[in-house]
């Protein structure tokens, strides 16, 4: 199933990283999107935003 949005476990799943990092960086996120006028909802992160600030994807520099 293709999912828009990423928990914890899935991007420890992914990255490697802690689950309490995870979380960390799921909060950090959302921070950027809601300041940015975005809904987000809490312990999940848009899989979208994740990838491009993670990895680059879709925006060129």
């Amino acid at each position: 199933m293709d999912n828009s949005f990423m928990d914890a476990h899935e991007i420890v799943s992914v990255t490697g990283m802690s689950k309490a990092y995870a979380y960390k960086l799921i909060k950090q996120l959302n921070e950027e999107l809601s300041a940015k006028g975005f809904v987000t909802i809490r312990g999940r992160v848009s899989r979208q935003y994740f990838q491009e600030r993670i990895y680059g994807l879709g925006k060129e520099a």
